[in-house]
């Protein structure tokens, strides 16, 4: 395996962007308008947010690229999840 050196990841920054995100969220929930545009709008966000929480707090930015693969094998059960939930209420 190699041992690559990398820069401290900027936590603060980091940090900053995800407050700033978090506040933006309660600025779409609190402004009027039409509720198709904010669930877009927030769901939007929460993805961003959480791709900052798995690069950055995660580490994934600076894995290799198979753990990416590892960490991203969830994600379409996610959807498949969600939608099968979604046909039982209809």
């Amino acid at each position: 395996m190699q041992n690559e050196a990398h820069a401290s990841p900027p936590y603060m920054f980091i940090w900053g962007v995800l407050a700033v995100l978090m506040f933006a969220k309660v600025g779409v929930s609190l402004v009027g308008m039409p509720q198709w545009m904010s669930i877009f709008l927030l769901v939007t966000i929460s993805l961003v947010s959480a791709l900052l929480v798995a690069l950055y707090y995660m580490h994934l930015r600076f894995e290799p690229k198979k753990l990416w693969v590892l960490a991203a094998v969830p994600i379409p059960l996610i959807f498949i999840l969600i939608l099968v939930v979604i046909q039982e209420f209809r």
